[in-house]
């Protein structure tokens, strides 16, 4: 695609202390973390995905799944820098992340408050009655 960005699911290409800034400031859903939680995060997410702009490399966007591998995956930390939303890149991601990737035919699951619309494209829809969770003590 020409359009000034680029996305690639290599882990060497995370640029973590941008990650760490983000999901530390901007990200509501897990500020609690420390820094060192989130490089271990990335380091053993199953996959990561990352968007970057063509021309600098810089990284402007993020999204981590935990995975057994074979039959289910979690989404986490899908986000998109403020200055480069608005290009599409949220679904870019979901599709390389999802459609697009080793998980393609995996049951995936995730957490959001704010952006449904978004997942529903991919397929998510609310759990039925078999779901349950355990909240987490840390927020």
């Amino acid at each position: 695609m020409s359009d000034g960005y680029e996305l690639d699911d290599d882990p060497s290409r995370i640029q973590t202390e941008l990650v760490w800034r983000w999901l530390s400031t901007e990200a509501y859903w897990g500020r609690w973390r420390t820094r060192a939680d989130v490089e271990t995060q990335i380091g053993n997410a199953w996959r990561v995905v990352g968007a970057y702009r063509t021309e600098t490399g810089e990284q402007v966007g993020f999204a981590r799944a935990v995975s057994d591998g074979v039959g289910i995956a979690y989404l986490a930390d899908v986000y998109v820098d403020h200055e480069h939303r608005g290009h599409g890149l949220g679904k870019r991601l979901m599709r390389l992340m999802i459609d697009d990737g080793p998980g393609a035919d995996m049951r995936w699951m995730l957490f959001t408050n704010d952006a449904h619309g978004l997942y529903r494209q991919f397929g998510f829809t609310e759990p039925d009655g078999t779901a349950m969770v355990r909240a987490s003590r840390k927020g």
